[in-house]
Order: structure tokens, then sequence, then C-alpha cells
């Protein structure tokens, strides 16, 4: 049984990783030294929100057979069709960037080279990498580089923070009714339970079927109780891992930089204090290969998410099982979302602070997504048998007002100065 859980464990497992890419480590990072242990709460209730929503996504695609940027372009008007996908995208294109510039300046800590060179070296790397790799070459290398984020988890407990409280705002939920900690938990929300996440599940599940030699939409509709259990299982321990590691990194940055008066993360390099009581000198080392690692799991996913989004929309061929020269267009979005991320870091924007607002903007932009989501699993007509319980219709629209309210109380108090 044990044997069987881990050989099922692939799309969802890579997806919570990819969760807790530079951005998500940058916005935890900002939440745990600048709200201090205030906002725990969330990763205990997100853990249900993103294995619903994410399992949603992949239901649907499961029985469909197509990803869900497919299914809304035949269900929903072409306006707000376009509007979505368009939506998705620049989330998708400002994170990536985002993601680069964390990369080039956490690496930049151990490595004495230029930040542009960097970012060309890890951008192009990218890009070639997913290029000339197969699908089979890339989930494997993929699951290995999940484990670069346990050193938050070690780090956590060697700094010893105060456990007992830190359980109580955990447990019991906090909210503080200012511009920056209402931000700052769209933030969380939005790097945790993130668009790119919806199209990239829901379009592995699709890669996956194709890697049996289900090529048509015909030969992949439809699914059985045990593929079902098995996703499950796959998503489920993806974001437990996922908010696991966000938890440990809140707590770790929160005893660290919060508790002695470093509020206001501006650098990569006070980012990688808190690592130090574990690693000492080693700490930018240990950042820099977390953030590094993080990266290269997280920008050919949001690359590739944008991919998938504009084929599916605008209906041209598209998967990474496919070779570029039959998906031309697919690979071409693929390197122009990564070109466009370097050219956004030659501008020299600040990486922190475009991490975390890159962040916000993923919160913003899931709002009416998961809207649609729990719409379409929802539907009999779409899922038939396999429609959503109303268990997880419940989340699903609990997600959607909690993610919806903090993003208009956020708007509300920043236009009041507050």
């Amino acid at each position: 049984m044990i044997r069987r859980f881990f050989a099922n464990l692939g799309p969802g497992l890579i997806t919570g990783a990819a969760d807790d890419d530079p951005s998500g480590i940058s916005t935890y990072s900002v939440a745990g030294a600048a709200t201090g242990y205030s906002m725990l709460w969330l990763t205990l209730i997100s853990t249900p929100m993103m294995a619903v929503i994410q399992g949603m996504c992949a239901r649907i695609s499961m029985v469909s057979g197509e990803g869900i940027a497919a299914i809304i372009r035949k269900r929903l008007p072409r306006p707000v069709t376009y509007a979505l996908a368009a939506l998705v995208i620049a989330a998708n294109t400002f994170n990536l960037g985002a993601d680069i510039g964390g990369m080039a300046a956490a690496a930049r800590l151990v490595v004495r080279i230029p930040t542009d060179a960097l970012v060309f070296f890890f951008g192009v790397g990218l890009v070639a990498a997913q290029t000339w790799l197969s699908y089979v070459k890339i989930e494997r290398i993929f699951k290995w580089l999940t484990l670069a984020l346990f050193a938050y988890v070690v780090t956590a407990f060697v700094v010893r923070p105060p456990w007992a409280h830190v359980l109580v705002q955990f447990a019991i939920p906090r909210l503080y009714f200012n511009s920056f900690w209402l931000a700052t938990m769209v933030g969380v929300l939005g790097t945790t339970i993130t668009p790119y996440l919806f199209y990239w599940q829901s379009s592995l599940m699709v890669e996956e079927e194709k890697k049996l030699g289900k090529m048509t939409i015909a030969a992949r509709r439809g699914t059985d109780r045990e593929s079902v259990t098995a996703m499950h299982s796959d998503v489920n321990a993806g974001m437990i891992y996922s908010n696991l590691v966000a938890f440990f990194i809140i707590v770790t940055t929160a005893a660290t930089l919060g508790a002695h008066g470093e509020h206001n993360i501006a650098t990569a390099e006070q980012a990688a204090r808190a690592l130090r009581p574990l690693a000492g000198q080693f700490a930018e080392l240990l950042f820099a290969l977390g953030m590094v690692g993080t990266g290269m799991l997280a920008v050919p996913v949001l690359a590739t998410s944008s991919a998938y989004v504009a084929a599916e929309t605008f209906r041209f061929r598209e998967g990474l099982s496919e070779p570029v020269r039959r998906a031309p267009r697919f690979y071409s979005i693929v390197a122009i979302g990564v070109l466009i991320g370097i050219a956004m870091n030659l501008l020299q924007i600040d990486a922190i602070k475009a991490l975390f607002w890159s962040a916000v903007l993923n919160g913003i932009a899931a709002v009416p997504l998961i809207g649609v989501i729990v719409w379409l699993a929802s539907s009999r007509d779409l899922m038939g048998t396999w429609r959503s319980s109303r268990t997880a219709r419940a989340w699903g629209w609990g997600t959607f007002a909690l993610m919806g309210a903090a993003t208009a109380g956020m708007f509300y108090f920043m236009a009041k100065g507050s």
C-alpha cells in the first residue's frame, strides 16, 4: 500500500511543490517577518481549500478529457473566456519574471556574478530544458526538486519558537483591518491558492493520459473510481506538503526576523537571515539552493501554464508530450513568457517586492477563476456521476467567498489610506 501511494505521486505533488515557488517563499517570509504568527491559521484552512479546488480541476479533466481552459471556452461567452485567459497569462508572466529575479538575487549571494547575467542564465536555461527534455524526464526532475523546501522545516525546530503561542495562532483565526495586513493576507492566499496551478493540474492530468497512449479527447473522456482515488491521494499529499512548508516558513521568519525587529524584508540577503540559526555562514547558500531549486520547478510550470491556457483557448496543438516541431506555437508561448520575464528584470525591479506583489495579483486573479471552477465541477451536464459533493461545493464556494472578501477589504482600506 505504501509503495502504491508513492508510485501514485506525480502531478499533485509537483503542483503542491511548485506552489512554494520563490514568490511563495518571499510572501510567507514577509508574512512571518511583518505580521508574526498571525497568519498561521491561513495554512490550516487553505489546505482543504487547495485540495478541493485542485481536485476539482483534476476531476474535470479526467471526466472531459480536456484542460479547463478548453472547457471554459466551450461553456462561457467568448469575451469572458478571453478576459479570464488574459488575466491568468498576465498574472503568470509577472509571477514568472518575479521568480527569475528572485532566483538571480538569491544566487547572487553565493556566486559573484552580475544579476543580469544570472537572469539570462536561468531564463534561457529553463526554456532550453523544457524544449529538449521529454515530459517523463521533466516530471522525474521536478519530483526531486521538491526536496529543496525541507530546509525551512528543519530551521523552525532549530530556532525554538514559542510553540504554545504558535499553536494558538495556528488554531484561532485573527483578522486585522488595515490595508497592509489584508494585502499580505491576499498575497498569502494568492500564492497558495494560485491560478496557474489550476490550469497546470488540469493539463497534467491530460498529459498523464497521453503518456498512456490516449491521444484523442474521445479516448481520454471518462474515468473510474480507482483513478479518482489515486488522483485525490496525489493531490492531497501535494497540498498538505505545500501548506506544511508554508507553515514552517512563516514560523521560521517570525521567530528570527520578526522577533528581532526586522519587519520589512527588502533584499534576498535579509530573507536569507532566517536560515542562519541552522546554517550559520552557509545561510545564504541554503537560501539560494531553496530559491533556485523551487524556481527551477515553478518557472517552467508558470510558462507552460500560460501556454496551455492560450492553446486551449485559441485551439492549437499543445502539450509537453509533443515535440517542438508538432507544437511550435505552444513552445513559442513558453519561450516568450520567459523572455518577457527576463526583460522585466532588466528594468531593475525590486525582486522581493515583485515576488510579494505577484502573489497579491494572483490572489486577485484567483477569485473569478475559483467561481468558474466550482460551477463547472458542480455541473451535472459536464460531470455526470462525478459531480462534486455538497461538502466539496461548500468548501469551494467558501474559498471563493474568503478570497473575494479579503480582496475587497484590501482595496477598501487602500482607498481609505489605512
